[in-house]
């Protein structure tokens, strides 16, 4: 039985997709004004884990997972300045230029939706079924928002079209902020007309302080923009239909932006939007969490100058149970880089393994089970993990296999692979030139049968993220 903690029953429940073995998921991608941190990818690689222990387990998923390249204000808020825009004034500002166009804009989160993309397949993402990005998907946002003030859910006001959540009696379920919990006495200036202090924009009109927004669009409302909260409603709706499965994000994203995601769908379309919720608990630094705001983030460029490789980093974060706050060390960073390399030395061991005609050896089906129980019992990584250890372990006190061990061995091997995504060997096609230099070293020692001096270089090659196999052909050359 497969289990998730939902966030918005606050409890673990069994996994019953809407159709039977398809699931529909979508999570919250990047707003591209920036290089994510490595806080960020923590919950992408949540994602998907959870689309590959589905796809283990014999679903068929559908992930969507979008592109913000405009509508997202700093400080998330519902005024001010865009962040993609502001990162292009940036620029311009740099170059000594004082306007900015909308080839301008569209330029600057093209480049990072590019270098996102490029961290993704480091990372070893899978590609998910759709990236839609949400200044194409203009028009289904407009629509939603005009079922939600034929509803009597928005309202227009000088500025935009703001939703009113107290149009909706369970706005607040998700995060725990309800109204009567929300200050509803906060100042609300004047100039924005809402109802409640908690309303949120819909479509801001490209007037007063927003007049200088280069993103633009025509509506029934005049030329304006979307809010940040529709657009997800918008692009999950296009492409997996009213209602999903699973849809999932960081802590972070809770509230405001999945609060205002479930009022905005569920008010201009069936109920419940979304059947289970999935958040990723966030990374600390220290004492503080992992933040641009406060300057203490690490890119995936960062490791690597580290010296590891970004799948240390996908271990690392999946070893650890993702309802956990990882507090990220460098000291972890590092155990993690030595777990994989030696969980990728057994599954090498195995998959070298010639198959002997009888042992006193033994299948490891228990190993599998206990590994699929702790992997649906709300991905539990850790114990999962455990698994895998033990099944090493055990293999070390014998490793003479008959096929039937073997088989076995093989079978918990494929298994752990697809799930982790971070144990597959990659063989290196353009050896860099001073690793070259090594092998050839290492070759030499040896023909020479020096095998401490082989064994010094392989260590060597090791630690510069490489890992060499003898085999009948030569040297084989992955990386790590």
């Amino acid at each position: 039985m497969l289990r998730f903690y939902n966030t918005f029953t606050k409890k673990e429940e069994e996994f019953v997709p809407a159709e039977k073995g398809k699931v529909r998921m979508y999570t919250c991608g990047p707003t591209v004004y920036g290089r994510p941190h490595i806080g960020n990818y923590s919950s992408f690689l949540m994602a998907d884990l959870i689309q590959r222990w589905l796809e283990v387990s014999g679903y068929e998923v559908t992930l969507v997972k979008n592109i913000t390249d405009v509508g997202h204000l700093v400080a998330d808020a519902d005024s001010g300045e865009d962040k993609v825009e502001k990162e292009a004034r940036r620029i311009a500002a740099e170059q000594g230029r004082k306007e900015i166009t909308h080839e301008d804009v569209i330029a600057v989160a093209r480049q990072y939706e590019a270098q996102y993309i490029a961290d993704e397949h480091l990372l070893n993402l899978r590609e998910p079924a759709h990236r839609p990005r949400a200044s194409e998907t203009i028009e289904g946002m407009i629509a939603i928002i005009q079922k939600l003030v034929e509803a009597g859910h928005a309202y227009e006001t000088d500025d935009g079209l703001y939703f009113s959540v107290e149009s909706f009696a369970d706005y607040g379920k998700l995060s725990g902020n309800t109204l009567d919990k929300l200050d509803a006495g906060a100042r609300v200036e004047v100039k924005e007309h809402k109802k409640h202090p908690a309303d949120f924009a819909l479509w801001k009109k490209c007037v007063g302080s927003n007049s200088h927004h280069v993103l633009r669009w025509p509506s029934p409302w005049g030329e304006g923009f979307p809010g940040w909260h529709i657009e997800c409603s918008a692009m999950s709706q296009a492409f997996l239909g009213p209602q999903i499965d699973i849809h999932t994000g960081g802590e972070d994203n809770i509230f405001p932006h999945h609060e205002c995601e479930i009022a905005q769908s569920e008010c201009s379309g069936p109920a419940p939007f979304v059947r289970l919720w999935i958040h990723k608990r966030r990374i600390d630094m220290g004492s503080q969490k992992m933040s641009k705001s406060l300057g203490n983030v690490l890119s995936l460029s960062d490791i690597q100058e580290m010296g590891y490789s970004p799948l240390d980093l996908r271990y690392y974060f999946l070893s650890v149970h993702y309802r956990t706050q990882l507090k990220f060390t460098e000291k972890g960073l590092e155990d993690a880089k030595k777990a994989r390399r030696k969980i990728m030395e057994w599954m090498s061991a195995i998959d070298s393994t010639v198959p002997v005609s009888s042992s006193s050896g033994h299948a490891i089906s228990e190993s599998i089970q206990h590994f699929n129980d702790a992997m649906n019992a709300d991905l539990n990584t850790p114990a999962a993990l455990a698994e895998v250890f033990a099944a090493m372990n055990l293999y070390y006190q014998n490793m003479q296999l008959d096929t039937d061990c073997l088989t076995s061995y093989l079978e918990f091997i494929k298994i752990i692979r697809q799930t982790f995504g971070c144990f597959y060997p990659e063989e290196v096609q353009d050896i860099p030139a001073e690793i070259q230099v090594l092998l050839e070293q290492r070759e030499t020692a040896r023909k020479d049968k020096n095998f401490e001096e082989a064994d010094r270089l392989r260590e060597e090659l090791e630690q510069q993220g490489f890992e060499v196999r003898d085999t009948d052909k030569g040297q084989k050359l992955t990386r790590m």
